[in-house]
């Protein structure tokens, strides 16, 4: 269901044209992630970007926060999944983005999918190109909107678990569970 004062909030900035995809993080001097992590209680502030170039040990920091934290195995983490993150955080100006889950091991990914629904046997989060995620004090439809006003890849709701899945692979949109 759409609510009424974010569908009128998202028009009102996609005919400004504030919405352009790839262009919030392009003019930007420096760009920072504000992130919580809600199964290791972690908050990292890092500013991954600067001066027109990536700071190579703040991406590690940010592969390291996002590591499967049932094992502490870290994976190479899609610069455009991070590029995202920011753009989103741009958009919806959060005291921080809540991270639900991120990268995770195939051992990890093969234990969920014996355990609970709507995990995908190839999923993104194997790969370093998925997260979810919610934001406190944001509706997550307004969440919802935001990740598909960017048209950066896949945006899966799940209104029941409260959280948001976003990934860089093409652009889809899907809810779960289906009705």
């Amino acid at each position: 269901m759409i609510e009424r004062r974010d569908f009128l909030r998202f028009g009102l900035m996609m005919g400004a044209g504030v919405l352009m995809p790839n262009s919030l993080s392009a003019n930007t001097e420096e760009r920072t992630l504000h992130l919580y992590h809600i199964h290791t209680h972690e908050r990292i502030r890092s500013t991954f970007w600067a001066d027109g170039e990536y700071i190579y040990e703040e991406l590690e920091n940010l592969e390291y926060f996002l590591r499967d934290y049932r094992n502490d195995e870290i994976h190479k983490i899609d610069l455009g999944l991070i590029e995202y993150l920011y753009d989103i955080q741009t958009l919806l100006d959060p005291k921080e983005i809540h991270i639900i889950s991120a990268f995770r091991s195939r051992y990890t990914n093969n234990y969920l999918r014996r355990h609970s629904k709507g995990v995908a046997k190839n999923s993104y989060h194997t790969k370093g190109k998925a997260v979810d995620i919610r934001i406190p004090e944001t509706s997550l439809s307004t969440l919802k909107y935001a990740a598909l006003s960017l048209k950066r890849g896949g945006v899966g709701y799940y209104p029941r678990s409260n959280f948001i899945h976003i990934d860089t692979g093409i652009p889809r949109y899907w809810r779960f569970p289906r009705r």
